[in-house]
């Protein structure tokens, strides 16, 4: 059932307890949104798009498609689409869980009106803002969101954003290389969002984390009985990606006698699982990162050369901070923005002679790091450890009038070597006035070469 819009607001409800569905369209029908009711996940896809001008609300426990699975599907359409979960007690644990994976937020039974329509309300506004800068930035002749994920007027910051833009639609493997915390996995989900394979999954494989002797199993999977503990047949992580993309993250860690399996798949597009004979084709697209630059390891022996030149179809570096440090305020305005509504607190205003330190800084870490001091910041709880230069603030006008005034009586003093009549005929002060100002600051004249005292 669909119901006339007030203001134009919409709410896609999905749950399969009529009367409860019925009782909160009921609700938002009052407070003046639009709602369409939908008893199934299934069926309530049909109504979501890129671009959906509204929010989902679904319960958890659902036949069939549930809620965080419905979640999930609707992001990938749209991720920047507000879903609110309804749970019971027994299921607060799984919906924190889920907002950790990208749930706007969620409502326990039994919920109270107000604080259900407060809630939606937060919601449709995030998301007409979302949908007013997409509007916006079309206008501007922006048909992505690069300028949001990667932030910076730097031209190095210009020019990785244009080659993304260039490289993106294309199938091309692509070689990331950029310091740690620089944002590398943030360019590979652009690449692959502006690509034919955004709607297909997008698996990172941290390979620095993946044990060694299990990494076969957890890439290609494994039929049962393929070894001990080996129950039942697994799918491998790169049969999860099929139709989309794959991101090795680190690649230079990965054991050599793994690398020449790696080059196998690249070749015949296709793996074979563990216990099987059977060869599976493969449609995916693979992306790697690195820390350095992998000729380095080719030339130490320690990757292979051919795979290198299999994976460098094209390269992209991301900069470091270091190198683009007219960025840095930007950056941490945005991320100091995106950590208040995170942790949804108020928005802090950083004072300017904290952004000044901040710019200074060299920042090792990156982006991550930066990103870390602006969650603090945002929570009250200052910079931690973390050395920022001065940032006790601008110092009081009459603080810095005294400061002049005392360096301007130690010149004087030590020009005439302590003699005070001709220091207070220069400065154009009274000899009492002289003496009331020396003890003010502290000065004796003898620290001043000793001469005349009168």
């Amino acid at each position: 059932m669909t119901r006339e819009p007030k203001n134009g607001a919409h709410i896609l409800l999905v749950d399969d307890e009529a009367a409860l569905r019925a009782s909160i369209a009921q609700l938002f029908d009052l407070a003046g949104f639009k709602v369409e009711e939908q008893a199934q996940g299934e069926a309530a896809l049909g109504f979501v798009s890129f671009g959906f001008p509204g929010i989902v609300m679904t319960d958890i426990r659902m036949p069939g498609l549930d809620g965080i699975s419905l979640m999930n599907r609707i992001h990938e359409i749209d991720h920047e689409i507000p879903v609110i979960l309804i749970t019971g007690h027994s299921d607060v644990q799984l919906a924190v869980r889920a907002m950790r994976e990208g749930a706007y937020d969620f409502v326990e039974k039994p919920f109270g009106g107000a604080q259900l329509v407060e809630i939606a309300s937060r919601a449709l506004e995030h998301r007409r803002l979302v949908l007013e800068n997409r509007v916006l930035r079309a206008a501007a002749g922006q048909a992505d969101d690069l300028e949001q994920r990667l932030v910076g007027r730097s031209n190095v910051m210009i020019d990785l954003r244009r080659r993304i833009r260039t490289i993106g639609p294309t199938d091309a493997n692509v070689l990331i290389v950029g310091e740690t915390g620089s944002g590398k996995e943030v360019v590979a989900r652009a690449l692959h969002d502006l690509s034919a394979r955004a709607r297909k999954p997008f698996i990172t494989i941290d390979c620095a984390a993946l044990p060694e002797t299990l990494i076969e199993s957890e890439l290609f999977g494994h039929e049962a009985g393929a070894f001990p503990g080996a129950m039942r047949a697994r799918y491998g992580k790169f049969e999860h990606a099929r139709g989309g993309t794959i991101l090795l993250d680190d690649i230079g860690t990965m054991p050599i006698a793994m690398q020449g399996k790696l080059l196998g798949v690249l070749q015949e597009r296709a793996i074979t699982r563990l216990g099987s004979n059977e060869a599976v084709a493969l449609d995916v697209r693979f992306m790697v990162t690195s820390r350095t630059p992998l000729e380095a390891e080719v030339a130490a022996g320690r990757f292979r050369d051919d795979l290198f030149y299999r994976l460098n179809a094209v390269g992209l570096t991301v900069p470091p901070l270091a190198a683009r440090r007219e960025d840095v305020a930007l950056l941490f305005l945005r991320l100091l923005a995106e950590a208040a509504t995170r942790h949804r607190t108020e928005p802090v205003k950083a004072p300017p002679h904290v952004i000044a330190a901040i710019s200074a800084r060299d920042w090792p870490g990156n982006v991550r790091e930066l990103r870390n001091v602006a969650d603090r910041f945002a929570l009250g709880l200052g910079f931690g450890d973390l050395e920022l230069g001065s940032v006790e603030g601008p110092r009081r006008l009459a603080d810095q009038v005294a400061e002049f005034e005392r360096r301007a009586l130690e010149s004087a003093l030590r020009a005439h070597r302590g003699a005070l009549r001709p220091v207070y005929e220069q400065l154009g002060l009274s000899r009492k006035t002289l003496y009331e100002k020396m003890q003010r600051y502290g000065l004796d004249k003898a620290n001043f070469s000793g001469g005349d005292a009168k």
